[in-house]
């Protein structure tokens, strides 16, 4: 490299650092859809190599204890960029995919992580899955987002030839959404690659042009969502798996991992690594049916057991947050948006409490003790109900079902110890009905209701 080449890129990253400091760092949050927590290496996988996203653990943090605060898709993801249970707020099913309802989808009296940052003056992107309504108002450009790449509703086809809608407006159904061409912003695009590779490269281009600037980058892989589809490149490299739906699913894993490392080459080709916090988490825990792993965890996707709720979680902020880190104490992915919020050089007030907690001064030691004294769950459609404490008793209630599970000796929750605790039952159950109160119902029917919905619209 001549000596001027290196002059001015000292110069632009000095640049990109004042602006940084001016604002706070970078944010990038990737978010993968139905993966298991058992399927990161991270977390112990043995047939799948996850080495791009073992960097992030390697140079930051692993919530071992790691939660999301749904077990579906979509009221997860308005969970985490709200940072407000989406109980609070109605949203507890499965959007569907209707255009032309605006209340199918993020309630406009809600504002995202994104609105917040680029009001702090952040440039922000998503790319990827939005399944936060599909309704023009709902629309990630209305919602925060200054730039989309991606699709609106809650899984697509991965090939671009099973792309034959150009409109998304134009579908009525969940089905219908999968076939839907990509959108860059609201224009569509005759997009050619593989869908996990073309959302990895416009990720990195967004960063690339961004890097003087704060930014914010909400990625989210629709893989390993069904339907299992890889290229070649991808699947031979897992020919040896002989479960076909595991191998296939290893593939689509794998793809989301090359990504991950373009990115993370890109920070530190912009000299952003030190200046970015990096967020690694799954929606949801792993559906049986797609080949995903949960490991020793009990339950699935759908389910307030850990199978359903903990997830893969990582985070790194070299320089700040210590490498190497493995923290037990139970956290949410609402945290996320307390956590960026903390950060900021500026005062920007939000328009609701959050629910989340500033991790960062737990992982640097400032703090003690653990970010909550309980987490919460409630399943409405289901009638069920779940409640985490710090020192991992966790309180699961069904119907005229009351278990309580020490996750601390028994992570498999097994074991039933209600009757050894009965005092810590009536407290859990306390502060269940005391947390139920700031709640609403759903404001929407959603996906399994679909036909309820379409009878009570005429249609």
């Amino acid at each position: 490299m001549n000596k001027a080449l290196l002059f001015l890129l000292l110069i632009s990253f000095s640049e990109a650092t004042i602006a940084q400091q001016k604002k706070g760092p970078n944010v990038i949050i990737i978010m993968t859809d139905d993966m298991g927590y058992a399927d990161v290496g991270f977390n112990g996988c043995k047939d799948i190599p996850t080495p791009n996203i073992d960097r992030i653990a390697s140079s930051g943090v692993v919530f071992s204890s790691g939660h999301v605060s749904f077990a579906v898709c979509s009221p997860s993801r308005a969970g985490l960029l709200t940072g407000r249970y989406s109980q609070r707020f109605g949203y507890e099913r499965n959007v569907l995919y209707i255009p032309g309802d605006e209340q199918m989808g993020l309630s406009l009296d809600e504002e995202t992580m994104a609105d917040v940052l680029g009001r702090a003056g952040y440039a922000t992107m998503l790319v990827g899955k939005w399944h936060l309504g599909a309704h023009p108002n709902l629309h990630p450009l209305k919602r925060g987002f200054k730039e989309f790449f991606g699709f609106l509703g809650g899984g697509h086809q991965y090939f671009p030839k099973e792309w034959t809608i150009s409109d998304p407006l134009s579908v009525m159904d969940e089905p219908g959404s999968y076939k839907t061409k990509l959108n860059k912003g609201n224009t569509v695009v005759e997009e050619k690659e593989y869908i996990t590779d073309a959302f990895s490269r416009e990720a990195v281009s967004f960063l690339d042009r961004n890097a003087s600037k704060p930014f914010f980058l909400y990625l989210t892989y629709n893989a390993p969502h069904t339907p299992l589809q890889a290229p070649e490149q991808y699947l031979s490299r897992f020919s040896h798996i002989a479960d076909k739906k595991r191998s296939t699913y290893a593939a689509m894993v794998s793809a989301i991992d090359d990504g991950v490392g373009k990115i993370l080459d890109k920070l530190k080709e912009t000299g952003q690594e030190k200046n970015t916090l990096v967020f690694f988490l799954s929606d949801n825990g792993g559906p049986v049916e797609n080949g995903s792993s949960n490991g020793n965890l009990t339950g699935r996707k759908g389910s307030l057991f850990e199978g359903g709720i903990r997830v893969p979680f990582a985070m790194q902020w070299p320089g700040t947050v210590p490498a190497g880190m493995v923290y037990d104490k139970p956290v949410i992915s609402l945290d996320m948006y307390a956590t960026v919020l903390a950060q900021l050089k500026q005062s920007v007030k939000t328009k609701h409490p959050l629910d989340g907690v500033n991790l960062v001064p737990f992982l640097t030691g400032k703090k003690t003790g653990a970010p909550h004294e309980t987490l919460f769950w409630r399943h409405y459609d289901m009638k069920s109900y779940a409640a985490l404490s710090a020192d991992g008793k966790k309180l699961w209630m069904k119907g005229d079902s009351t278990v309580l599970y020490d996750l601390g000796t028994n992570p498999r929750e097994a074991k039933n110890i209600a009757d050894e605790h009965p005092a810590r039952v009536i407290k859990m159950k306390q502060q269940l009905l005391d947390w139920e109160k700031g709640l609403k119902p759903p404001a929407f029917l959603g996906l399994s209701q679909r036909d309820a919905y379409i009878k009570s619209k005429g249609l």
